[in-house]
């Protein structure tokens, strides 16, 4: 059996909900994909980052997906198309970023402007002190390293005495908790 004809078959098993398949087709090209991903970008922790998203996407629209007669070439494609989106979105808010600058060079606020924007970052504290209170304490830890240490998904796992692929889940069921949480 060829690689691909192997990929094919996780793929149509993943169709039918196993899991197992997932981590095989993950693990069958994940080497494969970050070799593509950085002849695109010079990141790896972007790169490593979309991979993940990728696999949790194909995981969650398992029931829709359909079959695919070149699995290794769907997911090379679906990987650049996530790297350029991703870029895309770090280049607009690089711009923002860069527009709020010169915007606040320009204009000075006026004290009932600082009081309204004061206000709106301290509801906003609040909604987001709400939705960590939602997560277990095994997510807010993973969430925590990731985020706010800057740690790579291999880096948490080894900090938490977890294997990669459950601190790729921890993170993700965390980051949909958090997204539920503050769409409310």
């Amino acid at each position: 059996m060829t690689e691909e004809e192997q990929n094919i078959g996780y793929w149509l098993e993943i169709m039918k909900g196993k899991q197992e398949a997932l981590f095989d087709l993950y693990n069958n090209t994940y080497f494969h994909l970050v070799r593509f991903g950085l002849k695109l970008v010079a990141n790896d922790e972007l790169v490593k980052d979309c991979i993940i998203q990728l696999f949790l996407k194909i995981w969650d629209k398992r029931a829709n997906l359909n079959v695919v007669q070149n699995v290794r070439s769907y997911l090379f494609t679906s990987l650049r198309n996530m790297l350029v989106d991703q870029l895309e979105q770090l280049s607009r808010m690089s711009d923002a970023i860069s527009g709020l600058t010169k915007q606040t060079e320009l204009t000075e606020l006026s004290y009932e402007e600082i009081i309204i924007r004061s206000q709106n970052d301290e509801e906003m504290k609040q909604k987001v002190r709400h939705a960590m209170d939602r997560l277990t304490p095994r997510q807010l830890e993973a969430i925590k390293l990731k985020f706010f240490e800057g740690l790579s998904y291999e880096e948490v796992a080894r900090r938490t005495t977890q294997t990669v692929k459950t601190a790729y889940n921890n993170i993700y069921e965390a980051i949909k908790i958090l997204r539920k949480a503050l769409a409310e």
